[in-house]
C-alpha cells in the first residue's frame, strides 16, 4: 500500500510539474528581437558570467531550477527501493536530459523562444544535483523503516511461536500427570469400594 501511494503522489506531482514548465518554456513571447540560437556547449554559460555576478546566479539558477524537481519526482513515481543508486541516478538523469531536449526541439516552433545547448546542460545539472541531494537519504530512510516494521513484527510471531511451545508443553506434561493420578485415585476408590478381599470362614469338622 504504501509503494502505491508513493508512485500516485509522484505521478501527480510529476504531471504537474511538467505542466508548470510547460507554461514557462512554450509560451510565445513578445519580444522585438531575440538572440540566435546557441549550439555550442558554455557559450550561453560564458555570456551569463559576463553580466555580472547577479545576473549571472539568477540566469545560471533559473537553469539548474527548471527541471530540478524530476530528480526526486521520477524516483517516487517508479517506488522503487531495491534500485542501485548509480543505477538510479543514470535513468533519472537521462529521463531529465531527454525532456530538457524535447523542450528546446519544441521552443524552435514558439515565437520569442530560441534553442540554446546550454540550458540542456543546466537542466540536466539540476536534476542530478537534485537526485543525489535527496533520494539516496529518502530511501534509505524508507529501507530502514520497513527493515524495523518487519523486524518487529517477526519478533513478535516468533516470540509467540515459541511461547505456544513453550505453554504447549506444560499442558501436556500436566495432563500425563494428570493421568496417572486420575487413574491411581479410580484404582484405590475401586479397592475401597470392594472393600477386604472375602476369607472362607472354617467350617468345623463333624465327629
Amino acid at each position: 500500500m504504501a509503494a502505491i501511494r508513493y508512485r500516485v503522489a509522484g505521478l501527480a506531482l510529476l504531471f504537474l510539474h511538467l505542466v508548470l514548465v510547460g507554461w514557462l518554456t512554450l509560451r510565445p513571447l513578445d519580444v522585438m528581437w531575440v538572440t540566435a540560437a546557441n549550439l555550442e556547449p558554455l557559450a550561453g554559460i560564458k555570456a551569463d558570467l559576463a553580466l555580472g555576478p547577479a545576473e549571472a546566479a539568477r540566469r545560471i539558477g533559473e537553469g539548474l531550477l527548471l527541471l530540478a524537481p524530476l530528480g526526486v519526482l521520477l524516483p517516487l513515481a517508479d517506488a522503487r527501493l531495491d534500485v542501485a543508486r548509480w543505477a538510479s541516478l543514470v535513468r533519472t538523469v537521462s529521463a531529465g536530459a531527454l525532456v530538457s531536449l524535447g523542450i528546446e526541439l519544441l521552443q524552435t516552433a514558439v515565437p520569442g523562444r530560441v534553442v540554446d545547448v546550454d540550458a540542456v546542460l543546466l537542466n540536466t545539472t539540476g536534476v542530478a544535483l537534485a537526485h543525489l541531494a535527496v533520494v539516496p537519504a529518502w530511501r534509505a530512510r524508507l529501507r530502514r523503516r520497513l527493515a524495523a516494521a518487519s523486524g518487529g513484527g517477526a519478533q513478535g510471531p516468533r516470540a509467540g511461536a515459541g511461547a505456544g511451545r513453550w505453554s504447549g508443553a506444560g499442558p501436556v506434561a500436566g495432563s500425563a500427570l494428570g493421568g496417572k493420578r486420575r487413574r491411581g485415585g479410580a484404582l484405590r476408590r475401586e479397592e475401597v469400594s470392594q472393600g477386604a478381599t472375602p476369607r472362607i470362614p472354617r467350617v468345623g469338622i463333624a465327629p
